[in-house]
């Protein structure tokens, strides 16, 4: 049996391998799978990426098309791991859950309020036993649809555990509920999944640092996110992305808002070696304002690939997305963003912006913005820059005795408060900025 749970992805096409691997999860849940079954058939049955699928273009496909020789990690009854002394960046939370490899190893349980006002913020499996229905109403209910199905369908066929996030109608928490998901495994594979529901009239923050226990691990994430917003609700959901630079990784985001909800979306990127990230927010309700923010450094020869859809379907309703990217050394970075505006969505007003500070000569960027408008009454704009520093500023600075890495850091450090600013923790805030000014340490 451990043969078979340490098996590469390619051995995935064996039907016994497969099965042997859901039996291992120990999830007697038939529905759960039955849902992985099909993703298994959809995995195997769906064609690789291809640089002729517009949704393509531009990436690097050798070390994607590569990804079979990563193996899944079987769970793992894991205590006292270093990581939990590690998973300390905000002092004052709601709840905290720390996974290695997709298996939980500390949860720091919800105060007695919080419970008595029916909250609930487990792990998915063991949301799953406990509230089927409730797991079943929202789980997969929206794909990005921007390119990666197949790895969607592989993420769903290998999922074992992940985070789960209910706030019922009416519940304001105060202080975020923090997830830490930490890779350990060379050559492991990993699928966390996080369910963050707010009820009409909620308001809750949620925010997850993604990290490798070794700077130098290679590993492949596929993580899987959907945030639900009722109405009147005013969720928050911050995603830090720090796996290891040798690390492939997949970000595959959906997000549904209804009437009168304010949600906001914030990524930051600045681990993998190879990150892709999709991102696909429908706006279901009039009045609406939902926000998305990414910042990214890059260095070395990283590369991280951005494909968002900004869905407008009811009518007076607001988005904005605004991404900024810093490119060092030989990185690159790939934006395609689409703001769809239905028919009936009269009155929108939507927003999407992609700056691109290029640091090196040898940096990249490509910038693909796009509108599909179907109504005739709507404020719509999109645009995208790339440039280099002032050399004048940088002038400045040095004249002053400032070091040329140095004075670069300052004015990135400038550029990206617009994005830090829409941290609403401050530790987190400080955290990022600390993640910053270590890509120029190391670059």
């Amino acid at each position: 049996m451990s043969e078979i749970l340490t098996m590469d992805l390619q051995n995935l096409e064996n039907p016994e391998v497969f099965a042997a691997r859901q039996e291992s999860l120990g999830m007697d849940l038939e529905w759960l799978r039955e849902m992985q079954t099909t993703a298994w058939q959809s995995f195997l049955n769906a064609p690789m990426p291809s640089r002729m699928d517009e949704r393509w273009r531009f990436a690097r496909l050798e070390r994607i098309r590569n990804f079979q020789r990563y193996q899944p990690v079987p769970p793992q009854c894991i205590e006292n791991h270093a990581s939990v002394e590690l998973s300390q960046r905000i002092a004052e939370t709601s709840g905290r859950l720390v996974f290695v490899d997709d298996s939980l190893v500390q949860a720091d349980g919800l105060s007695d309020e919080l419970v008595g006002k029916g909250v609930i913020f487990t792990t998915l499996a063991d949301a799953m036993v406990r509230y089927p229905e409730l797991v079943m109403k929202y789980f997969m209910q929206q794909s990005p649809e921007l390119g990666s199905e197949k790895f969607e369908a592989l993420h769903v066929a290998m999922l074992q555990n992940g985070t789960f996030l209910y706030v019922p109608e009416g519940v304001e928490v105060d202080k975020p509920f923090v997830v830490y998901n930490w890779a350990e495994t060379e050559l492991g594979a990993s699928f966390p999944h996080t369910l963050f529901i707010a009820e009409k009239g909620a308001k809750a923050s949620l925010v997850e640092f993604q990290d490798s226990v070794n700077g130098n691990l290679d590993h492949l994430v596929i993580a899987n996110a959907h945030l639900y917003a009722g109405d009147n609700s005013k969720p928050t959901h911050t995603i830090i992305q720090n796996w290891s630079p040798e690390s492939l990784s997949f970000q595959l985001n959906t997000s549904t808002a209804q009437a009168n909800t304010i949600a906001k979306s914030v990524l930051i990127n600045v681990g993998s070696a190879q990150a892709r990230q999709e991102i696909h927010g429908r706006i279901f309700g009039s009045q609406s304002n939902v926000e998305l923010y990414s910042l990214n450094v890059t260095g070395d020869d990283q590369e991280v690939d951005q494909r968002t859809l900004q869905t407008h379907i009811a009518p007076n309703s607001r988005s904005d997305l605004l991404y900024k990217n810093a490119l060092m050394n030989k990185s690159r970075t790939i934006f395609s963003g689409l703001i769809i505006v239905e028919e009936d969505a009269q009155q929108t007003d939507a927003y999407q912006t992609n700056n691109n500070l290029m640091l090196s000569e040898e940096a990249e960027s490509n910038s693909l913005p796009g509108l599909e408008i179907k109504a005739n009454d709507v404020k719509c704009s999109h645009g995208a820059t790339s440039g280099r520093i002032d050399e004048s500023e940088l002038f400045y600075f040095q004249a002053r005795g400032i070091p040329l890495s140095k004075a670069q850091e300052l004015m990135v450090f400038g550029y990206f408060e617009e994005i830090i600013e829409k941290l609403e923790e401050k530790e987190v805030a400080e955290y990022v900025r600390g993640l910053v000014q270590g890509k120029f340490v190391h670059s």
